[in-house]
């Protein structure tokens, strides 16, 4: 099918046979539905299954953490431990019983957290305050080689927890400042080592993480949520992340999800209105051949028809629009007449 016929009701072919019937996602959205120790409750149950109602093509679950030290809220859903399987297999279950395939979205906090949160630890690249608008957050301590190693395994028995529940994809958060943002960007990594320096350095630990991946469970679907850039001064931009882009493509990623980056949702004021975001995944959709996905207001279907159709982006994430009223959205936009 051509780029110029497709529309939000094409299907897309990925890997392993995977077939989204749509080219709608919900994006991860974080729900505080879980309790103090991150387990899946009737509450987390009953906002998926609200969720699935829009008959999305995929359905990304919130983001979840990979390490007790990664925890950034305190109902996070969390994935640390192998106890947190069966109450995510749920989740999985009742997604696919929708049409959509189940992602879920892992996560490290880094330094975009608090001790509290994270029994006294508080890491980082370097020890550097990750900056969000209208706070002030505390210095993480800088990340030894061993915490590197820790992180890496955390990663990847937390994805290897995933498959075990059932999901078919999961999504590396590298973007809103949360810890893999952290090492890719110039603000908050001014390491001297391998894992810093310039930008081929700052983003070795996510292209390490995606490799780990891709050996031990070749089955995953991998998607990296990355920024389009900063939005920060001397942040990333979108050259850089054209390159992070480009490499996440060569190392084997499915999907990039494009959104923002360190400062988290902050954006210009001339960003506004629907598609906000979807200038950088333009440009990166035209720099890599797998499927990207915008985001930023998404809400309607004729939106997504331009995008897609005009090749902006493979993929349309629609958050707020759908958590609102799935069934309605689904009923108004996606379902045919």
């Amino acid at each position: 099918m051509k780029t110029s016929q497709m529309n939000r009701w094409s299907t897309l072919e990925l890997k392993q046979n995977k077939k989204l019937l749509n080219r709608v996602v919900v994006p991860p959205m974080a729900s505080q539905t879980a309790d103090l120790e991150g387990f899946v409750t009737n509450k987390t149950i009953k906002h998926y299954q609200s969720l699935a109602e829009s008959k999305a093509g995929l359905l990304i679950v919130e983001y979840t953490y990979v390490d007790s030290s990664g925890r950034s809220e305190e109902n996070q859903l969390g994935i640390w431990s192998d106890k947190h399987t069966q109450g995510l297999t749920k989740i999985s279950e009742l997604i696919h019983n929708s049409g959509a395939l189940a992602g879920i979205q892992l996560s490290h906090g880094g330094g975009k957290s608090d001790r509290e949160l994270t029994a006294g630890q508080l890491m980082g690249p370097s020890a550097i305050a990750v900056p969000v608008k209208g706070e002030e957050l505390e210095i993480p301590d800088t990340m030894n080689h061993a915490q590197i190693e820790m992180w890496k395994s955390a990663f990847l028995a937390a994805a290897d927890r995933a498959l075990k529940a059932g999901f078919d994809l999961v999504e590396l958060h590298s973007a809103h400042g949360y810890g893999l943002n952290q090492w890719l960007s110039p603000i908050t990594n001014q390491r001297n080592d391998e894992y810093g320096n310039d930008l081929h350095g700052r983003m070795r630990l996510l292209l390490e993480i995606v490799s780990m991946l891709k050996i031990q469970h070749p089955q995953l679907l991998i998607s990296v949520r990355m920024p389009g850039q900063d939005f920060t001064e001397g942040g990333l931009t979108i050259s850089d992340t054209i390159l992070v882009a480009q490499s996440l493509e060569k190392a084997g990623v499915d999907i990039i999800h494009v959104s923002s980056g360190i400062g988290g949702w902050r954006r210009s004021s001339s960003r506004s209105g629907e598609g906000y975001l979807v200038e950088e995944a333009a440009q990166i959709q035209a720099s890599v051949k797998v499927p990207v996905i915008g985001v930023g207001g998404i809400q309607t279907g004729e939106y997504i028809d331009q995008g897609v159709s005009s090749g902006m982006f493979s993929l349309a994430a629609v958050g707020r629009a759908i958590l609102n009223n799935p069934k309605g959205w689904h009923e108004c936009v996606l379902a045919k007449l």
